[in-house]
């Protein structure tokens, strides 16, 4: 993830520090994480993350999307071609070519959850391009669901609200920052660790008639 307030070199360094991180908490509960460093715009470079994965972990059964890019802007005529070509190459090419290479190395029973966001369904006007890509994800979801059903795959989508991850204060300004979150009935904005159930729940095989889904993790505010 990229945000507008931090430099490349200070991001590319926090990004590397989180994967750290992440890998040694996978390996305290005993499993292996393998880490692969690279562009996901890169449609090359998401067929290698899959290919390594299945290299490294002998197969692939749930594939989670979660990567995102978002940068806000008060008028439609400061959105340049490159960032609105940026906001779609991560946040939903990506998860095309990565879904488009794993599907083929996945066994009946494999899930894939998609990260959209309560942006879908109620947009941001100052996060268009953000926005505009998760509404799009929403409705990869939904036909991918549709089209996997037969492999026996299941795809479904998490809408998280207003959720504290480094992304927010490198993206918005600071009275924006200070009000993040008050506008949900809960009055506060979410922590990542309340996320989580969402995607062990549609992770977990107990889950075989859930697809085509979107689970709103919202602090209270609905998404119909």
């Amino acid at each position: 993830m990229r945000g507008r307030a931090q430099t490349s070199s200070s991001l590319i360094f926090n990004e590397r520090e989180d994967a750290k991180e992440t890998q040694r908490l996978v390996e305290e509960a005993g499993r292996k994480a393998v880490l692969v460093a690279g562009d996901i715009g890169s449609p090359a470079h998401c067929r290698a993350i899959i290919d390594k994965a299945v290299a490294q972990l002998g197969c692939i059964d749930i594939l989670v999307n979660n990567a995102a890019h978002q940068a806000t802007f008060k008028s439609i005529e400061d959105i340049s071609d490159e960032e609105w070509e940026l906001t779609f190459r991560v946040n939903i090419h990506a998860m095309f070519y990565l879904t488009k290479a794993a599907v083929p190395k996945m066994k009946e029973g494999g899930a894939i959850i998609n990260t959209a966001s309560i942006n879908a369904d109620k947009p941001n006007p100052t996060l268009l391009a953000y926005a505009t890509t998760k509404g799009a994800i929403q409705n990869f979801t939904a036909g991918l669901a549709q089209l996997l059903a037969e492999k026996g795959i299941r795809a479904n989508a998490v809408a998280p609200g207003p959720i504290w991850t480094p992304l927010i204060p490198s993206t918005m300004s600071e009275d924006t920052v200070e009000e993040f979150g008050k506008n949900v009935p809960m009055k506060r904005p979410g922590q990542p660790a309340e996320l989580a159930t969402a995607y062990v729940m549609l992770a977990d095989p107990l889950s075989s008639y859930v697809s085509g889904a979107t689970i709103a993790v919202t602090g209270g505010k609905p998404i119909l």
